[in-house]
Order: structure tokens, then C-alpha cells, then sequence
């Protein structure tokens, strides 16, 4: 039972369960803020709430300073550049459009792992596999929102594929250089590198107030958008670290994200009910998740006859 819960399967959907959470959390949040400002303070505290959890602390950010270069680049692509790139862009295009887009970035992270790693190449099945979960994506952001054709669209669209890149690389770099970092130890010092430098970043662009006193349901949303990121992060650097993990495989459960985040709204709002089209695309991706894992199991399955 405990090799079960721990398995990489189990943890990679409870992270992305985890990330289906934070969207409703993140509209109230920026009723109140600036959305660079509200980053950096969700990513500060999440790596705070980390701390505590890291044994021998001390001797761990003494170790650490000996890989400051690492945690940094870690910090700047996936807290500081990927964040600040997503808050950005999602303002410029309509809901649906970025649905889709960020629902694409196992594709990216598919291409990245095989650009810059040897043991993770792509096949024309895993491709297609791939481009049966996006289009899964696409058929559920479009049977959810209406879409409202903009001139800032493609600025937006651009702002988005940037920081799929952003992502995809992030993960490679962990995957490939982060064996001999504690996961948790990496959330922890990266996001509070990486939150710290997004307000420092808030400031000039944003101007935004830091001595207003904004309703409990701001604090009660940024609460949760820390605890979603300090623990799907660790896991998820986790996993990354994990012999036999390859990234572009692991990305693909990231499809199942929409769903959850449907389903929640189905559950959570009074006027959101399931229709034939969000069925329809979340049949797709499970069809999509299916493919890729038979295909994992068929290789895994062709090394073990070849050694």
C-alpha cells in the first residue's frame, strides 16, 4: 500500500489535482493586487512553509551554497521567469485561447527533453499521443469560454509559447542536474529566491501599495496558492529526480489538469454543470494518457529483453 501512494503515478496526478486548484484562488487574489506582486508574495511563502519540513537545515543551506548557480537558475526559469511570463500573458488573451495554450506544454517539454537530454528522444507515437491530449485540451477550453478575437492576442499567444519553453527548460534542468539536491530543499530556496525577485520586479512596473489591508478572502486565497505550491512543486522535483523518470513522460499527466479543474467548477459553482463537450475532450485525454502509458510499459518492456 505504501510503495502505491508513493508511486510516481499516484504523486504526478496529485500534484496536478493540486494544480487544478489555485484558478478561482488566483482571480480573487488579483481582485485586490498587482499580479507580479501577487506571484512574488504567493512564491515567498511557499517556500517559507518549506523550511520547517527540511531535517538538518543548517548543514542543508550550508551544502547549498556550493550550487548557489544552480538554485538560482532554477529559481529565475521556474518561479521568476515562468510566473511573471504567465501573469503576463493570460492578461492579453481570452481565457479559452490560454487554456489551450498552457495545456500544450507537454508537447514543449516533449521537444526540450529532446533536444538537451540522450535518454528521453521522441517517437512519431509519443508525438501523437501527445497531440491527441492537446487537442482533448482544446476541445474543453473551447466548450467552456467564449472566444473574443483581440488586437493584444498575438502578443499574448507569444508570451505564452515562451513560457511553455521556460517550463519545459526548467524541468529538463532539474531532471538532468538536481540529482544530489534534496527536493525539497530546491522548492524551498528556489521559490523564495524566485518570489523575492518578483516583487523586487513589481516594483518599478507595478507601483503596487504595500500597506493596504484588503478583505479576509485575499489572505485566505493566497494561503492556499502557497500551500498548492509548496507541496506540488517539491513533489514534482521530486519525481523529476527519480531514475527512470523521463520528462517528457511525466509532463503528459499534466493534461489531466483541465479535468480536474472542470470537474471542481462543476462541483464548487452553482452554475457550472457538465456538458457534452467537456466530456467529450476529457474522453479524449484519458484516451491520450492511456496511449502514452502503453507505450511507456512497451519500452520499458524492450529494455529489459535487450539487457
Amino acid at each position: 500500500m505504501k510503495k502505491f501512494l508513493f508511486s510516481t503515478t499516484v504523486l504526478a496526478i496529485f500534484a496536478c489535482l493540486l494544480w487544478a486548484t489555485p484558478f478561482t484562488a488566483i482571480k480573487i487574489g488579483l481582485k485586490y493586487t498587482t499580479p507580479l506582486q501577487f506571484a512574488g508574495i504567493r512564491f515567498l511563502l511557499s517556500g517559507l512553509i518549506i523550511l520547517p519540513f527540511i531535517k538538518d537545515l543548517k548543514y542543508k543551506v550550508l551544502e547549498s551554497k556550493k550550487r548557489w548557480r544552480f538554485i538560482l537558475w532554477v529559481a529565475l526559469l521556474q518561479t521568476t521567469f515562468l510566473y511573471g511570463l504567465l501573469y503576463t500573458g493570460i492578461s492579453f488573451i481570452p481565457g479559452a485561447l490560454a487554456a489551450m495554450l498552457i495545456g500544450a506544454q507537454p508537447l514543449f517539454a516533449a521537444v526540450m527533453a529532446h533536444l538537451m537530454l540522450k535518454n528521453d528522444k521522441m517517437t512519431w507515437q509519443k508525438i501523437m499521443a501527445i497531440l491527441i491530449g492537446i487537442s482533448g485540451v482544446c476541445i474543453i477550453s473551447l466548450g467552456r469560454a467564449d472566444f473574443v478575437l483581440t488586437t493584444t492576442i498575438p502578443l499574448g499567444v507569444g508570451i505564452l509559447i515562451l513560457n511553455n519553453i521556460v517550463g519545459s527548460t526548467g524541468n529538463v534542468i532539474v531532471s538532468r542536474d538536481a540529482k544530489d539536491m534534496p527536493p525539497r530543499v530546491l522548492a524551498s530556496f528556489s521559490m523564495i529566491i524566485g518570489g523575492i525577485v518578483l516583487l523586487l520586479i513589481s516594483i518599478p512596473i507595478e507601483n503596487p501599495s504595500w500597506s493596504t489591508i484588503y478583505p479576509s478572502e485575499y489572505y485566505l486565497s493566497l494561503t492556499w496558492l502557497a500551500i498548492v505550491s509548496a507541496f506540488a512543486i517539491t513533489i514534482w522535483f521530486g519525481l523529476l529526480q527519480r531514475p527512470g523518470v523521463k520528462v517528457s513522460n511525466l509532463n503528459t499527466w499534466k493534461f489531466i489538469i483541465p479535468i480536474f479543474g472542470a470537474s471542481l467548477s462543476w462541483l464548487v459553482l452553482p452554475d457550472e454543470k457538465p456538458d457534452l463537450i467537456s466530456i467529450l475532450g476529457m474522453i479524449v485525454i484519458a484516451f491520450s494518457l492511456l496511449l502514452v502509458n502503453y507505450l511507456n510499459r512497451r519500452d520499458a518492456k524492450k529494455h529489459i529483453v535487450k539487457t
